[in-house]
């Protein structure tokens, strides 16, 4: 199938509220653009050390994960982020991957936009059977 990369958004969820409710205004809610790997064997959102700093996301905890080479390491949990891709959203936690780490963008937050790897294309799109809102399912 070959690799698929996206352009995304990231927003920091907290600058995110804070403007919704007034406390922050619109133009200081940091956010970044960012070209990930989407990746269905990845779980969720994974970013690297510059991405975090960029957006100034605070550690919530620290998970043991396996890697995709089977080692396990201790890795930072930050959010929450804000994911935007065309006309879909979703927010979540995401991993920290160490140093400049190519950021992934996995099978839950893509599920949860409605979007799907489209493999002849090499590219990301919104579901085409939901283009205007995304569906899901509740069972």
């Amino acid at each position: 199938m070959g690799m698929v990369y996206a352009e995304i958004e990231l927003i920091n969820g907290r600058d995110l509220i804070k403007a919704e409710d007034g406390e922050l205004p619109e133009g200081r809610v940091r956010r970044i653009a960012v070209r990930v790997l989407a990746d269905s064997g990845c779980a969720t959102l994974a970013i690297n050390e510059t991405i975090r700093a960029q957006l100034g996301l605070k550690r919530r905890e620290r998970r043991t994960m396996q890697m995709a080479d089977e080692s396990v390491v201790t890795l930072d949990i930050v959010g929450p982020v804000e994911i935007r891709f065309e006309n879909r959203r979703t927010s979540l936690d995401a991993v920290v991957l160490p140093g400049d780490a190519e950021p992934l963008l996995g099978a839950i937050p893509m599920q949860d936009m409605d979007v799907l790897v489209d493999p002849q294309r090499h590219r990301l799109i919104v579901n085409p059977e939901h283009p205007i809102l995304a569906g899901g399912l509740l069972k």
